[in-house]
């Protein structure tokens, strides 16, 4: 599937696909005579390499010529700041309630205006990896942001001859009615008094992070950190994937071969820091055979249950992974991280989040030794990961309603990758529904597309918990050998006490205990908690994200069994 970039006279004009009032004023600012187009990796390296205040580490990239890079290229790292994590509450969707898009609208006019004296970069990728769902996506931004410029480019995939000729074969994505996404970036923009612009829309008085995902557009204002970029251009391609038949996912998906030629296809769900990364690229101590297609960002066809990878590399914090570590091989950019200098006198990266949380790189394709860029093999199994201490660290779910509003509301903690307001309890529950808090459509879309793969495709659902259960760890070899059981067919699973609809495994040391009164009271709690998210959604920015009455219902029956 390919976005259109192109129009035909008669079809340019007011009213017309790809030509609303906010793309109108991003998508212009491409064509200005201060822009310069940046067409491949080696000059977008070559950019951000003598970028000021880019350190230039003496760690090789390996097999760089693979990525569109010379063969003596370094790993590159840049830091942000005093911010390095995405920063939720700059968020503005146009079309929801409460966003004053025409303010917006002059906010990001402004913005473009102010650019005029400086040089911008243009650079193109694509964003999905096979002809079924590929869209073209475009980044303007200011001289001096070559790093930004570069690891976009890095995250997704630039247009090498492979790509290209792919992107020509693909067919139109819907219809020939998405348009190409356009992303306007302004990192060191700050709101300064201008006529007849009216900051009282922002939701942040720093930054902004808007969105008009119909009609593929976005404007970045104020904000340094590369995972806004990531997310925000993932926001526009989900939401395309959305609108044309596809489940839009935050999470990884594995593909098992077992011995006895079947295959097993696992799909988790989790903020990062959840264990999300860990379940997508475990070896399980080489039994089985392994095809990994993403651990971040995917698609499932809700038809064929066929799955798309929509980046080629992982974003991957580098807090697990220690200057020396074998892993670190793949680097191909550094974000956050400090810097040393060895015996030898060469410059290596210090990571651990020493410096700051949330060290971040990019790796490459090559991290995952069996990495495709589609599943075609139906998804067997989808996984909600949650770090809720009242649930045992395995539970399968009945029922197709069940499911989805389970997956609604999952409940986990709050990682170092988002930047949250001062005095934010990291350790409080939150509810995240579909791990995914990149959503800038109704929730009903996630829930009835969830639900339909339940329903009408037999996928199986679970929640892990990778936390605490009640005071004591989920170990990962706990959550594995939990993952090995049910991929193998061995796992058996009962009715989990009152619970109709809710069975469980016995693992030993995790023995949820319905008899102890403390205990009980707790996941009621938990369980309530869901129901008030539910009907929150309801009344919350005008109902923009209510869920079915059958949601709610299935909810209020786990609460009433206790």
């Amino acid at each position: 599937m390919s976005t259109k970039a192109n129009y035909k006279l008669e079809e340019i004009g007011k009213g017309k696909v790809g030509f609303s009032k906010t793309r109108s004023i991003i998508e212009a600012a491409f064509y200005g005579n201060n822009v310069v187009k940046v067409n491949t990796l080696k000059e977008a390296y070559n950019l951000a390499k003598n970028s000021p205040g880019t350190i230039v580490t003496d760690m090789p990239v390996y097999r760089g010529e693979e990525f569109g890079l010379d063969a003596d290229a370094k790993v590159l790292l840049f830091n942000d700041g005093a911010v390095t994590g995405r920063y939720a509450a700059a968020r503005r969707i146009k079309g929801e309630p409460g966003v004053d898009d025409a303010k917006l609208d002059k906010v990001v006019m402004d913005a473009v205006y102010k650019t005029r004296w400086e040089t911008l970069y243009h650079a193109t990728c694509f964003v999905g990896l096979d002809p079924e769902f590929m869209v073209k996506a475009h980044l303007l931004i200011p001289e001096g942001e070559e790093n930004l410029l570069y690891n976009w480019m890095l995250n997704f995939q630039y247009m090498s001859d492979e790509y290209v000729k792919m992107y020509k074969n693909s067919k139109p994505v819907g219809d020939g009615k998405e348009a190409d996404i356009y992303i306007f970036s302004d990192p060191q923009w700050a709101p300064t008094e201008s006529p007849d612009v009216d900051y009282s829309c922002l939701s942040d008085p720093l930054t902004l992070c808007y969105f008009d995902t119909d009609e593929n557009c976005a404007a970045i204002l104020g904000m340094k950190y590369f995972g806004e970029h990531k997310k925000g251009t993932l926001t526009m391609a989900w939401a395309i994937a959305n609108r044309n038949g596809y489940a839009s996912c935050h999470g990884g998906q594995k593909e098992y071969l077992l011995p006895d030629g079947s295959k097993y296809v696992a799909s988790v769900y989790g903020l990062s820091g959840s264990g999300k990364s860990t379940l997508t690229h475990a070896k399980h101590g080489g039994k089985y055979e392994i095809k990994v297609l993403h651990d971040d960002a995917f698609i499932i066809n809700t038809d064929t249950c066929a799955s798309i990878a929509l980046e080629p590399t992982y974003f991957d914090k580098t807090a697990d992974y220690p200057t020396g570590c074998p892993d670190n091989q793949y680097l191909l950019s550094c974000q956050n991280c400090s810097a040393t200098m060895d015996e030898d006198g060469k410059i290596q990266l210090v990571t651990e989040d020493i410096r700051n949380g949330n060290g971040r790189a990019i790796k490459s394709k090559l991290w995952s030794p069996n990495r495709v860029d589609k599943i075609d093999a139906p998804v067997n199994a989808i996984f909600w990961i949650m770090k809720d201490p009242t649930i045992p660290p395995v539970v399968k779910l009945k029922g197709a309603a069940l499911a989805s509003v389970m997956g609604a509301t999952l409940a986990t903690k709050t990682s170092t990758a988002e930047r949250v307001a001062a005095g934010t309890d990291l350790n409080a529950l939150r509810i995240v529904p579909y791990a995914n808090p990149f959503r800038t459509y109704p929730l009903v879309n996630d829930y009835v597309k969830f639900k339909k793969l339940v329903e009408e495709k037999n996928v199986d659902c679970y929640i892990i918990n990778t936390g605490d259960f009640m005071g004591k760890k989920v170990q990962p070899k706990d959550t594995l050998g939990i993952l090995e059981t049910i991929v193998e067919g061995k796992a058996s699973f009962t009715q989990w006490g009152p619970f109709a609809d809710i069975e469980i495994m016995d693992w030993e040391g995790f023995t949820p205990d319905l008899n102890d009164a403390d205990y009980k009271a707790q996941l009621k709690n938990a369980m309530q908690n869901r129901v008030q998210a539910v009907e929150d959604f309801s009344t919350k920015k005008g109902g923009y994200d209510k869920l079915p009455d059958e949601a709610l219902a299935a909810l209020k029956k786990l609460v009433d069994a206790l």
